[in-house]
């Protein structure tokens, strides 16, 4: 199935009833009075998170969605039925905005949860309503209001606790393939990945995290270049970036100049994105003798001044991998035990951790 993570729909709440003007008539009773009824409410639509959703591509075919109209109200006193709410199915993650006016209405992150996007009309009212001391046979009513109308747009952001990024090329679906069993294109030639791929990295039957594969960033992504302006907001909701980057470039590519034009495009990117815990993760250490890999590695994390951890991997021969995977698992492990955050004066917030390369 195509991947879709940004739609444009119409939802339609229903207009709320009508009230009856009606008077009683039976026979033997000569002055029966007013007897029109209220109408019913209308109903309204509801966004819902289902799990069982990984795309926002029905909605591609199915653009408009109303909700079902108030009953007029009717004679003896009888109120309309009220229409029915409508609830939209929408995958968990979705985020909702006013199209109109830019409004975020709000985000979708648990499996059932609820967003009320446009609220039924109110019900109007019969002419029994209207009956009093001085007016014994109204001829008024109201009809219902009408119920909100709004053009939204549904963006889908993944859930996933690692997301991984660097340039074209650099090995991230060959690692996503390697540590789970997702299967995205691996090809040799840029821009094999054109949609998110999630997959679920499995270390023993208590022990996993999901990894998010998103399009190769470039120079320029941030403010529209390659796929990467389209796709960056899939790390947004991450706890760990890995930046993958080719440690024997056949292009002749600096690696250390596309750390930096990554993290470039993640600060112009904004959403906090290059304040994101982030590990550099050297691949393909396997084209190279473990000797040069080495000397590549250091020469690399002495040109970018790197402090955080890093780890030499082969996604094609496995190589590092395990220990990628269980260092990752032990970091999400240490920050779901994490207590709120420390005061400035608590220094031990600031030691970094280094893993074993």
């Amino acid at each position: 199935m195509k991947f879709v993570d940004e739609v444009l729909i119409r939802v339609e709440a229903g207009d709320g009833g009508g009230g009856c003007v009606s008077f009683r008539r039976e026979k033997y009773i000569p002055k029966g009075g007013p007897d029109g009824g209220d109408g019913g409410d209308g109903g309204s639509v509801y966004l819902v998170a289902d799990a069982n959703l990984n795309t926002l591509v029905d909605f591609r075919y199915n653009r408009r969605h109303r909700a079902e109209r108030g009953q007029n109200g009717m004679g003896r006193d009888r109120r309309g039925r009220s229409g029915k709410d409508l609830s939209v199915r929408v995958p968990v993650g979705t985020r909702v905005f006013d199209e109109t006016t830019g409004e975020p209405l709000g985000d979708l992150l648990e499996s059932g949860e609820r967003l009320l996007v446009a609220r039924g009309g109110f019900h109007g009212l019969g002419n029994t309503r209207y009956k009093s001391s001085v007016n014994r046979a109204p001829r008024q009513s109201t009809p219902g209001t009408p119920g909100e109308r709004r053009e939204l747009r549904l963006e889908l952001i993944l859930l996933a606790d690692v997301g991984l990024l660097g340039f074209p090329n650099a090995g991230k679906s060959s690692l996503i393939r390697r540590v789970s069993s997702a299967r995205p294109k691996v090809a040799d030639y840029p821009f094999t990945t054109l949609y998110p791929n999630l997959g679920v990295v499995r270390l023993s039957r208590d022990h996993s995290f999901v990894i998010a594969d998103i399009p190769g960033i470039i120079e320029g992504a941030a403010v529209g270049a390659g796929l990467g302006l389209h796709f960056l907001k899939h790390l947004a909701r991450t706890r760990l970036l890995l930046h993958l980057v080719d440690l024997a470039p056949h292009d002749g590519r600096d690696p250390a100049d596309e750390v930096r034009q990554v993290e470039r495009e993640l600060a112009a990117y904004g959403d906090d994105l290059a304040d994101k815990p982030r590990w550099l993760i050297l691949t393909k250490v396997d084209l190279l003798a473990p000797a040069e890999a080495e000397r590549r590695a250091d020469a690399l994390v002495e040109a970018l001044a790197w402090t955080g951890p890093v780890f030499r991997i082969s996604a094609l021969t496995g190589t590092g991998t395990a220990e990628l995977t269980a260092a990752i698992m032990a970091w999400l492990e240490a920050q779901r035990r994490a207590p709120a955050p420390a005061e400035p004066d608590d220094e031990s917030a600031d030691t970094p951790w280094h893993p074993l390369a």
